[in-house]
């Protein structure tokens, strides 16, 4: 049975995907008609700060990939110490089939795009893009069925998919570093002692917190690493528990952005980066190794890594089937782990850094290869549903 807790986390996730969809829908109309110019005008306002001889100064969409992408990361972050310390991670049980989905899901959709890519070293860079799931789509599609699908799928997915974020923030760290800088590492090192000595000193105040956040989140911005990495290492130094006290400042800050995360961060997200231009884009641009790349690893290479890792695992006894589910409604859910978009999206532009070498058809392409699979997910998943129903009946009736 699902805990109310849980119940609550769906919905909001479920929700959120259909903001997620609106702010795409938008983006698209706007960078296709005649909001076109100021579309693209308003994601390239400089924005920025100076002290002294310090300047941080970006573009609009760069504030959000940098910047409102780290509040997102934090907010991950802090989700991956509860479920370690008291959740889903915390019984290795639990975790073994997830964890094998998450590994295949990753290696297969790579392998694929390699296999497309590998003469093109810039194209190559893209390596990682089909091997990220969209939750918060993903699990709207389950909610749409309903009791249809059982609980113990839902958790399933929910377990990979923190896996599966783990692994993409791995992956930004080790391959999607610019030039390092020793001094902003100093610093950063600096920072994370402090935020150690304020979670081993139980400190429960969050403005300490905040401060050392934000210099923290400047100095990975400016070390080379990628910024967003600053808010999941901030989210574990956060305590679950004050001593003392009954009071959770983990929980606390999570429950205060889990709505903001969802009804504005990832929105505004979606409204900057999925406003493709179809300008251009033909048979030639998605025939284009990038885009079957992406494609092929969101679709084919996500269900066929996640389903036949843990088909493998089943079999050989490492892990069983989740309870009341069967072969069919498994591979529809491994399927809906093809939905990419925000985090695909996300790695694309840190993959060719928001350039349109591919006329956007790499971004167009994470959207089709999103699509396909939700629909076919949902369908296969429904398909497991009306027959399961017929089974019990048929059971019920030669029971009388």
């Amino acid at each position: 049975m699902c805990s109310e807790n849980f119940k609550k986390f769906l919905v909001s996730e479920a929700s959120g995907g259909i903001f997620l969809i609106a702010a795409a829908v938008i983006a698209m109309v706007f960078q296709n008609g005649f909001l076109s110019e100021f579309y693209n005008s308003f994601l390239h306002i400089d924005m920025g700060f100076k002290f002294g001889e310090f300047l941080l100064q970006k573009p609009l969409i760069l504030w959000v990939n940098d910047g409102l992408m780290a509040i997102f990361f934090f907010v991950l972050g802090l989700e991956l110490k509860r479920e370690i310390l008291e959740g889903e991670l915390r019984n290795p049980a639990q975790v073994v089939l997830p964890a094998v989905g998450a590994i295949g899901g990753i290696v297969v959709p790579a392998f694929i795009f390699y296999l497309f890519n590998h003469t093109d070293s810039f194209a190559a860079r893209g390596w990682a893009i089909p091997t990220a799931t969209d939750t918060a789509f993903a699990l709207g599609i389950i909610m749409i069925l309903g009791a249809r699908v059982p609980a113990s799928l839902k958790i399933f997915l929910v377990t990979l998919a923190i896996i599966d974020d783990v692994c993409a923030i791995l992956i930004m760290a080790i391959f999607y570093s610019g030039d390092l800088s020793l001094i902003s590492f100093g610093v950063a090192a600096i920072v994370i002692l402090g935020l150690l000595a304020l979670n081993l000193l139980n400190a429960n105040k969050k403005s300490f917190y905040l401060i050392l956040g934000i210099i923290l989140w400047i100095s990975v911005l400016k070390s080379g690493v990628h910024a967003t990495l600053a808010g999941v290492i901030s989210a574990f130094f956060i305590p679950l528990k004050c001593k003392n006290s009954d009071k959770s400042l983990l929980k606390e800050i999570e429950h205060d952005l889990h709505g903001y995360i969802t009804y504005f961060v990832l929105p505004v997200f979606a409204f900057v980066n999925a406003g493709i231009s179809l300008k251009g884009i033909g048979l030639e641009q998605l025939t284009h190794p990038v885009s079957l790349g992406v494609i092929l690893g969101l679709f084919l290479g996500k269900q066929i890594g996640v389903f036949g890792f843990c088909f493998v695992a089943i079999k050989l006894g490492f892990a069983k089937l989740p309870k009341y589910s069967c072969w069919i409604s498994f591979y529809g859910l491994c399927i809906l782990t093809g939905i990419g978009f925000t985090m695909s999206l996300f790695i694309n532009s840190l993959s060719y850094n928001d350039t349109d070498k591919f006329a956007y058809a790499d971004k167009l392409s994470v959207l089709i290869a999103s699509v396909i699979s939700g629909v076919l997910g949902y369908i296969v998943l429904y398909i497991a549903s009306v027959r399961k129903e017929k089974i019990e009946v048929k059971a019920q009736n030669e029971s009388f």
